[in-house]
């Protein structure tokens, strides 16, 4: 694919975190961009104040002021085969691209930087963009998140070439990327929707990492079945066991190339020490007090080191790094309340993100509300969602959040709810979203009025963020009243 006769770019679904990020770097290349999304979001209206035309509606106006010759639309999976624009833009025969294929075009000329997994690449990405960027090498980035640091999903440095990239396996979307380093954080079994089967998932795993050029750092315990370039250096990253802080225990007795040891909490904070296999950096404390971060910073100073980032550097990136929205992020947190959000939607996610609870908050009651997304990955996963909510005191649940499919019979929140077994998870609920706040009020008023300091869990990958500003101040009041 070749850019050089084009000068539009049209975004259809360009809300999305994604194809924003790409439609931000174009239009930082000067080139003319606009774009199609169903809903108005605050994403968008920021694009739109960066000069972005973006329409919400099914009119052709904009689009057939388009020159064919000169512009290549880029479309994502959200938006409906079926939407006016889309037909009418393939009717008459535009170049269509997906955002992947895009995406890929512009690693091929750069060192790409990529992490992949079934969890913990937006977190490592942005991670590993933030430390590089405030490093000698500088960085570009397109991240699948907003960065707390930056308040944006891209970053860019016209004097490095060095791109940070997030590797999304749906739909296979990562093939398109020429990775010069990736991580590979997990391949717990997802998107089934699409791949069928676990085995097909990890297929397309191995097909990735025979794309990389020149290292790749994986998770130990990650097994890729297919080969990797001979020319490429593999490496291995994980968190030691120590029986005094509980980590998460070793896979093998093999010593992984990079990784972390000697956690303590000290005053609220986690600290740890880094460990590559020429040296060590001490006592490092990590920004944002997740738990599972103490892994994801492993993963992402390990690249940041490969590449040439100094000691130094690796601890203040990571010091310094405050997170991305919707991951693990503490809203409220007083002796009575505290509130935390996060995009957890697999059961694996669930299970980290509440046991980092767990640890930050130990000897509160857990009060977690969860919304499920897709009727697929919940029918699939059942199981392990009722599973990891057991993990919790008091459950919350909400309406499958359909996205892009359409209901499956059988498959709801109530037949969820079922599986969570009611002898480790004290209370469970259904809630109407529009009912949430309210009740949520009552329900924590309740627990402060008794006594019982309390943690507020808000997960999931729908459009639950669209309350976590109005509970955030719900509780304040809550615990200020």
């Amino acid at each position: 694919m070749d850019f050089g006769h084009i000068h539009t770019f049209y975004f259809l679904g360009i809300g999305g975190i994604g194809m924003s990020a790409l439609a931000r770097y174009f239009a930082a290349k000067g080139y003319d961009v606009l774009g199609y999304d169903r809903t108005e979001s605050p994403l968008t209206k920021e694009l739109e104040a960066e000069g972005i035309v973006v329409q919400y509606d099914d009119s052709l106006n904009v689009v057939k002021g388009l020159d064919k010759g000169r512009t290549i639309v880029v479309r994502t999976p959200a938006v409906p085969e079926d939407a006016l624009v889309y037909v009418w833009l393939r009717e008459h025969d535009f170049i269509i691209k997906k955002r992947a294929e895009v995406l890929g075009v512009v690693t091929r000329s750069v060192r790409a930087l990529c992490v992949a997994g079934t969890h913990g690449k937006t977190t490592t990405s942005t991670m590993l963009a933030h430390i590089l960027h405030g490093s000698h090498m500088g960085a570009n980035a397109f991240l699948g998140g907003i960065a707390n640091n930056y308040h944006t999903n891209l970053l860019l440095d016209s004097e490095s070439d060095l791109v940070v990239v997030e590797a999304d396996e749906f739909d296979r979307s990562f093939h398109h990327l020429r990775p010069y380093m990736s991580v590979i954080t997990s391949m717990d079994a997802d998107h089934l929707d699409i791949y069928g089967t676990e085995e097909a998932y990890k297929e397309s795993f191995a097909k990735y990492a025979g794309l990389v050029e020149h290292a790749l750092v994986v998770k130990r315990g990650v097994e890729l079945y297919g080969s990797v370039k001979d020319s490429v250096e593999l490496y291995t990253y994980d968190v030691i066991q120590a029986q005094r802080n509980h980590i998460q225990s070793l896979i093998d007795d093999s010593q992984p190339h990079f990784y972390a040891d000697n956690v303590v909490v000290k005053d609220g904070a986690i600290y740890f020490d880094f460990h590559y296999p020429s040296g060590t950096v001490n006592g490092i404390r990590l920004g944002v007090s997740a738990w599972v971060n103490i892994e994801n910073s492993v993963a992402a100073m390990a690249v940041a080191h490969l590449v040439g980032a100094s000691d130094e550097e690796l601890r203040m990136g990571v010091e310094s790094f405050t997170g991305v929205y919707r991951r693990f992020n503490v809203h409220v947190n007083t002796p009575q309340v505290a509130y935390v959000d996060d995009y957890a939607h697999h059961p694996e996610e669930l299970k980290a993100s509440i046991e980092s609870v767990r640890r930050l908050f130990p000897e509160r009651y857990l009060l977690g509300v969860f919304q499920p997304h897709l009727f697929s990955r919940t029918r699939d996963l059942a199981d392990g969602f009722a599973e990891a909510l057991s993990g919790l005191d008091e459950i919350i649940l909400l309406p499958i959040y359909p996205a892009r499919e359409l209901p499956l019979e059988g498959v709801t929140s109530e037949w969820l709810l079922e599986k969570v077994k009611a002898e480790e998870c004290t209370r469970k609920i259904l809630v109407e979203k529009s009912e949430l706040v309210v009740y949520l009020s009552e329900r924590v008023n309740k627990l402060v009025t008794m006594g019982k300091a309390c943690v507020v869990m808000t997960m999931g990958a729908g459009d639950i963020d669209r309350l976590v500003n109005t509970i955030t101040k719900t509780l304040i009041y809550e615990t200020n009243g």
